[in-house]
């Protein structure tokens, strides 16, 4: 009987990989891959294969969605699925964990560091103060949805920090700076007051590498800000902790005239 093992690979490199990640993927004998629910900015499959000792076929979005090609290989053979940060937060990789389990192949998953995690640690954050994640997609002719400033929202009235995700396509990277005027777009169409120019804002940016991007200011001040290459992850924070200004100020430049708009 073969097996299909869902690896998680980290945020940023070759190197951000667990030890039992690694050696798993080494004990495989096929590996596939998969770059559009997220990506490893710092490294590339050659990196990544030459780690491993094993050749890495990337899948496209649409053979990944379809299946076939891992659940039939795994059939036979223990297969390895490598994923940047964590395997099992993109529903794409769940329905495809759920069909290989329905065709009978024996399924394992190895947990990687996330971005859902690791934003808040960034920033200081408390995690449970999260509230629902949402993500931009690149506009697209009849496709501008509204519901990332509607989840922003309602994040907001509750008190809770927002998650904002930005899209990936192919080799394309949407910047913090093209996620904020997205927002700025719904906040102009709807006008409730959800996302203005003086609103807080955190930017977290490359987190792994050398020189993660840590910031949080007034959105109008970090449009004009050169915030680097993408990964970027947008954060709209809610109610706040003192302990979490403290952080925002002493880890990611918090203005002290926005910090103590926040102290009660």
């Amino acid at each position: 009987m073969g097996e299909l093992v869902f690896i998680g690979l980290g945020l940023y490199d070759e190197r951000d990989v667990t030890l039992k990640g690694l050696e798993e993927a080494r004990s495989c004998d096929l590996l596939f891959a998969e770059f559009f629910t997220s990506s490893l900015v710092g490294t590339g499959p050659r990196r990544l294969s030459n780690l491993y000792g094993k050749k890495i076929k990337v899948l496209t979005r649409e053979e990944v969605e379809g299946g076939d090609i891992m659940v039939e290989a795994a059939m036979s053979r223990r297969v390895g699925f490598l994923v940047a940060g964590d395997p099992m937060a993109a529903t794409t990789h769940v329905e495809l964990r759920l069909r290989a389990h329905r065709a009978g192949v024996s399924t394992r998953v190895v947990a990687g560091v996330s971005a859902l995690t690791a934003v808040a640690g960034a920033l200081g954050l408390q995690i449970y103060k999260f509230g629902r994640i949402t993500s931009i997609p690149f506009r697209e002719e009849g496709f501008e949805p509204l519901s990332p400033y509607e989840v922003v929202g309602m994040n907001r009235a509750a008190g809770l920090h927002s998650l904002v995700l930005l899209d990936i396509q192919e080799e394309r990277y949407m910047t913090a700076g093209e996620g904020m005027e997205y927002l700025l777009g719904c906040e102009a169409e709807l006008s409730k007051g959800v996302f203005l120019p003086e609103t807080a804002i955190c930017v977290v940016g490359r987190l792994g590498s050398s020189q993660p991007l840590v910031r949080a200011d007034r959105v109008g001040t970090l449009l004009e800000e050169d915030l680097g290459t993408p990964l970027h992850a947008l954060v709209i924070p809610g109610k706040l902790h003192f302990m979490e200004v403290e952080c925002l100020s002493e880890f990611a430049g918090l203005p002290e005239d926005l910090a103590q708009s926040f102290n009660p």
